[in-house]
């Protein structure tokens, strides 16, 4: 992957060509981004850079065995750590390797892909992955040996945050101290989450979201889209590639998230008096629980983002709002004035409350009914402003 192959993100290209140009590579970096700006597909083209001598020129190197591997995702200096779990193919003590078939799959179709999209390609939606202490042995013996090409080797960490205690501590040394010319890019989207030990080892770049006409011109190359189309979608997209790319394809997971929400509120609505509207936010409640726990983390977060909109919208905001709904009579300056100023922080707070326990394996039943009956009471929740 070359650069010239990313969007946006001039400065962080130029930043790092020149240290590497000038032979000033960390060992250590942490690239910090939410989906979809292209963090994983610049540390690629990072590595094939330097691993590929490429410093003349991205397309100038007399390397073309080396580049040819890159493009394949195959090369032997670089290496890969994911979130991973057991499926009916690896049932026992699951490693990135064991994955790279799929994983280079994702690469080639999606580079810009998050999470969620990874774990429908190893179809394990409905379990959460980590990097765990057996990923971590096997990072440190991959490391253990010397470069194919006799010069750098990279270690690319994706999603970092997945470690968990134990894989984080069995590599804290390696990172600080690797191998010489071994170097680490740790690459994830809530850097608070990162074990402060490691974080305080790596040089970190941050990756702003991209800009409307970076994504416009990035579809229209790649989709062969009208203008105004590509332009609309890009305004949609909010700054993440990957969501631009799913509403092109109109296979966007928000479109299933929409009628979900739409249904959950509506029920809400209804819901203070009426029995009948209590039975429906308990069947809504038994379909989400139904989806995997990464789908149901990506509903809530989705929720959380659809009511800032229309609290935006309620706050006369328009021109912020990027959210175009599209379920069938639902309109979010319609259900906008349900959302102010006393309600909304205790709405979010609830989402996340119920985000923080599913994640950690709570009953989903359970913890999405309880924030129905609590949804309930905030939406009749009238601003004091309007008293």
């Amino acid at each position: 992957m070359l650069f010239s192959d990313i969007l946006g993100q001039t400065h962080l290209k130029n930043h790092l060509t020149t240290s590497a140009n000038y032979g000033r590579i960390p060992h250590a970096q942490l690239f910090v981004g939410k989906e979809g700006v292209g963090t994983l597909a610049m540390a690629i083209a990072y590595a094939q850079y330097v691993i590929c001598n490429n410093v003349e020129g991205e397309n100038n190197s007399d390397n073309n065995s080396c580049n040819l591997k890159f493009k394949q995702f195959s090369h032997p200096d670089l290496h890969f750590a994911f979130p991973v779990t057991t499926t009916t193919a690896v049932k026992s003590h699951p490693v990135s390797n064991n994955f790279m078939t799929e994983w280079r799959e994702l690469l080639t179709e999606q580079p810009y892909g998050n999470l969620f999209d990874w774990y429908k390609k190893i179809g394990v939606d409905n379990k959460q992955g980590q990097i765990g202490v057996d990923e971590a042995h096997d990072i440190v013996k991959k490391l253990s040996l010397k470069s194919y090409e006799g010069g750098y080797k990279f270690m690319i960490i994706w999603m970092a945050e997945k470690m968990n205690s134990a894989s984080a501590n069995k590599l804290l040394k390696l990172i600080e101290e690797p191998p010489e010319k071994t170097v680490f890019i740790l690459i994830a989207e809530e850097e608070e989450q990162i074990l402060g030990t490691i974080q305080s080892r790596c040089q970190v770049l941050h990756f702003p979201p991209l800009s409307n006409e970076v994504i416009e011109e990035g579809l229209v190359k790649q989709f062969n889209i009208d203008k105004r189309v590509a332009a609309n979608i890009a305004h949609q997209a909010n700054g993440n590639y990957n969501k631009a790319c799913d509403l092109v394809y109109q296979d966007s997971e928000d479109l299933q998230f929409e009628n979900w929400f739409v249904f959950w509120v509506r029920s809400a609505f209804r819901a203070k008096g009426n029995k009948s509207a209590i039975h429906d936010l308990i069947s809504w409640s038994e379909e989400i629980s139904k989806t995997g726990r990464e789908t149901q983390k990506q509903f809530l977060q989705f929720c959380i983002e659809l009511f800032r909109q229309a609290l935006m919208l309620n706050y006369n905001t328009g021109p912020l709002v990027y959210i175009e709904t599209k379920s069938e009579g639902f309109k979010l300056e319609n259900f906008a004035p349900f959302v102010n100023q006393d309600n909304i922080l205790d709405i979010i707070e609830e989402l996340e409350s119920a985000m923080y326990y599913i994640e950690r394996n709570g009953n989903s039943k359970i913890i999405l009914t309880d924030l129905s009956i609590k949804l309930t009471r905030l939406l009749h929740k009238k601003s004091q402003a309007n008293a």
